[in-house]
C-alpha cells in the first residue's frame, strides 16, 4: 500500500542542514544534508512509525502563503 505524505522543509542556517517533519504526524521527523537525503531520511522515519501504528490526522494540510507586514 503506497501513501502519500506532506512535509514541511526548513533549512537550517547554522548548519545549512535541511530539516523536515510530517504534521500532525509524531516523531516523523529528520534532516539531511540534500533534499533527497532528507526525503529518503523522511521514508524510512515514517515506514518505521507505521509499523506500529497507523496516524489519524485530523487536519489535512492546504499550503503555505507569503504574509507582508509593514514594520514601523
Amino acid at each position: 500500500m503506497t501513501q502519500n505524505f506532506t512535509a514541511i522543509i526548513e533549512r537550517d542556517r547554522d548548519t545549512g542542514l535541511y530539516v523536515g517533519y510530517i504534521p500532525n504526524f509524531p516523531g516523523a521527523h529528520s534532516q539531511g544534508k540534500t533534499l533527497d537525503e532528507l526525503r529518503d531520511n523522511l521514508s524510512e522515519v515514517i515506514e518505521m512509525l507505521m509499523e506500529y501504528w497507523e496516524p489519524k490526522f485530523e487536519t489535512e494540510f492546504i499550503g503555505t502563503q507569503q504574509i507582508v507586514v509593514q514594520c514601523a
